[in-house]
């Protein structure tokens, strides 16, 4: 089962049909059994055979969180960007500690859907996309569905000091979600995240990877997320990636950027 977000409000959908729910988003990914619930809505409905309204970001009053480095692609990519400043060795560290990464990624205000331009920032020289597989968690700290997430950074900015992570993370315009929020179990370890970047005509980098890379799991990321952390709302948490384009790549102003993990969609995104 899929959930969309609207302008006139959520949208199941389930067998090819849709079934448009009276609730309101955040009470949805914090109702006690969602599952139940949206399958009750589906047995006693008559569902359309289309959206015609504008689909949006599947979040709320949700912060957005992320998780770093928790592929190894990411580690070396990292490692990389900061070696000149010496800072590589704490991307090893974080890798293989314990205690996970974590840092704060968009307010919900921030977050693009499905369609809308996602932005680099004008003072950074080195800009790429980030797809990820997102969790959406309930305020009890619950994975209620997966949606797919697109980390826009600044490398360069990074790169420079492990402490201007916040500028190079979080910016207008640096985070997209969609295009719907699967409803389901975990997701298997063969599961892909794809990324193809456009520009004019064509594709200027393809990459993938799956789920089986990420070297910590979904749970264990929401624990230490949610430790001493409240949200009254839950949370939307970014898990990381482990699709890099190469060193020499940045992103311009024109280019698209299409994510796709197949048990939830395609997320495609202009940049400006």
């Amino acid at each position: 089962m899929k959930l969309h977000q609207t302008a006139r409000g959520a949208v199941l959908e389930e067998g090819g049909a849709f079934y448009p729910l009276a609730d309101a988003w955040d009470a949805l990914v914090n109702h006690d059994d969602l599952d139940g619930h949206l399958r009750a809505v589906a047995a006693r409905g008559r569902g359309a055979a289309r959206i015609d309204e504008e689909i949006l970001a599947p979040i709320g009053a949700q912060e957005v969180w992320a998780a770093g480095v928790t592929y190894r692609r990411s580690r070396e990519a990292r490692a990389l960007e900061s070696k000149a400043t010496g800072a590589a060795s704490f991307y090893d560290r974080v890798y293989e500690a314990e205690r996970p990464e974590l840092f704060f990624k968009a307010a919900p205000w921030r977050v693009r859907g499905p369609g809308e331009a996602v932005r680099i920032r004008r003072d950074a020289r080195w800009s790429v996309p980030e797809p990820e597989l997102a969790l959406c968690i309930s305020a009890r700290g619950r994975i209620v569905g997966y949606t797919i997430g697109n980390d826009m950074s600044s490398r360069d900015i990074e790169g420079q000091n492990p402490l201007y992570l916040p500028q190079a993370k979080i910016y207008d315009g640096s985070c997209a979600l969609g295009p719907a929020l699967l409803v389901s179990g975990p997701l298997p370890p063969d599961t892909a995240i794809e990324m193809r970047i456009t520009r004019g005509a064509g594709a200027i980098f393809e990459g993938a990877t799956t789920l089986e890379q990420l070297r910590r799991t979904a749970v264990e990321l929401v624990e230490y997320l949610y430790r001493e952390t409240s949200f009254p709302h839950g949370c939307i948490l970014l898990t990381g990636t482990g699709v890099v384009p190469p060193d020499d790549f940045t992103l311009q102003p024109g280019d698209g950027v299409e994510i796709h993990i197949p048990p939830i969609g395609r997320l495609t995104n202009p940049v400006e």
